[in-house]
């Protein structure tokens, strides 16, 4: 006779302390069994496989894995599609309920729809929460109920509903006692499901650093300043550090960084309450422009050989780090979108491609605001100066010269584009596209 037991499926919350849907699974009985599963719909999405954030998540599980071993229990790992997946331990287990957080990605929604349909076959209830944001759904709203579509009176209401309640964690650790006790299972190796290890092994330690988000205000805009910015996007984005945890620390030392965590919860709610934006523009008259989507100068920028340094500097840092301070990657996508007249779209696909804590809800809601057609977007008449941003925010030159070592010699490439005629012609397309019929 099988035992009977409950399952906690990890997404995007890859720990095991303050985690809430594993917190109400150890809490509400026994026998809780870890499960992630490696979404084959996803990995057959990535051409790189040799993925860093593969990688990372694997490394990840190796490391629950060894924990859970000490405490008696185990990871349960499978690949594959997760509707088949489900139907196989559905199969293996007597699962009595299955817990999980929330997902606002339009194919999580999807597939969380689908997994609930199948489990109520067997009358087994997916218990979720949230986990991944402070504020979900329509839980931050205007009076009217209708979700905000501007950053600053949302900011506002965001700030006058929280309470240290919305901050505390969850306290697993009371419970740790109540996993499945059972043999560890084996992890399957990367090269299982075609992925491989590659020489890069640097990840961004999962540390809150207390001196950095206290000067974030002063240094955050100079990417020459290693220390200037928390570098935890990549743990936020896979929950390997809880967004409570780390409100808690930004609430006592910096509003600055705490306007930073209410713009990520703004963009998933943006994601939550129009999915369209997905695959276009939130304001809907600017899917008329009329792009030049020059595929040779779309190449340049990605290799970062346009001539313009914080443009290339930036990027170079994204391939070769997969990580861009915030400040080049306001810069970058402005020059791709206003210099080069390239759809936005390209390059917010080269960006999730290529950044580690690559959020669906933040990249998109950034290239949108850079591009001019997201919601609290930069006008489209205010286009940045590449050159202008270098003089600002890397005076000395620090940033440009440490990834663009030929910088000042004649191996450096000339600019692709002349910045005001590009300024010129995109004041002219924009307006034609937005010209009222």
């Amino acid at each position: 006779m099988k035992k009977p037991i409950s399952i906690c499926w990890l997404r995007r919350d890859l720990r095991i302390d303050d985690n809430a849907a594993l917190y109400h699974a150890l809490r509400e009985g026994r026998d809780v069994l870890p499960l992630f599963i490696f979404d084959i719909n996803i990995l057959e999405r990535l051409s790189d496989k040799t993925d860093k954030r593969v990688q990372y998540i694997h490394s990840t599980m190796t490391d629950m894995q060894a924990h859970l071993t000490q405490m008696g229990s185990t990871l349960l790992v499978r690949i594959g599609n997760p509707f088949e997946v489900w139907q196989s331990l559905l199969d293996e287990y007597e699962i009595t309920a299955v817990y999980t957080n929330h997902d606002f990605e339009p194919y999580a929604k999807v597939r969380d729809e689908q997994i609930e349909g199948l489990l109520a076959t067997q009358v087994i209830k997916l218990k979720t929460y949230k986990d991944h944001v402070i504020f979900e759904k329509d839980e931050v709203t205007k009076d009217d109920g209708l979700p905000y579509t501007v950053f600053t009176p949302y900011s506002k209401k965001w700030l006058a509903k929280l309470t240290p309640f919305h901050y505390r964690s969850y306290p697993t650790e009371k419970y740790f006692d109540r996993f499945l006790k059972t043999e560890p299972l084996s992890i399957p190796s990367l090269e299982s499901f075609g992925f491989a290890h590659s020489d890069f092994a640097h990840y961004p330690p999962k540390l809150i650093k207390s001196d950095t988000i206290r000067k974030y205000s002063d240094q955050r805009d100079y990417p020459a300043i290693a220390a200037g910015t928390s570098h935890l996007g990549l743990h936020l984005r896979f929950g390997t550090l809880s967004i409570r945890r780390l409100l808690a620390y930004a609430i006592e030392l910096n509003k600055t960084y705490v306007n930073e965590l209410i713009w990520r919860d703004f963009y998933q709610q943006i994601l939550w309450h129009f999915p369209y934006v997905v695959n276009g523009a939130f304001r809907r008259e600017y899917d008329t422009i009329e792009w030049e989507n020059d595929e040779s100068l779309f190449q340049k920028w990605c290799d970062g050989m346009t001539g313009y340094p914080m443009v290339d500097a930036g990027m170079r840092e994204l391939n070769e780090t997969g990580f861009m301070h915030n400040r080049t990657r306001m810069v970058t996508a402005s020059f791709l979108t206003k210099h080069l007249l390239i759809d936005w779209r390209w390059g917010e696909a080269y960006f999730a491609e290529k950044l580690l804590d690559f959020d669906l809800a933040a990249n998109n809601g950034g290239w949108q605001w850079a591009a001019g057609c997201g919601t609290d977007a930069a006008p489209y008449f205010r286009i940045f100066n590449p050159t202008a941003q270098m003089e600002r925010f890397d005076p000395d030159l620090n940033y440009v010269r440490k990834w663009i070592p030929e910088y000042g010699t004649d191996s450096y490439s000339a600019p692709i584009v002349n910045h005001e005629f590009a300024r010129k012609r995109c004041l002219d397309v924009y307006q034609r596209a937005l010209k009222p019929s």
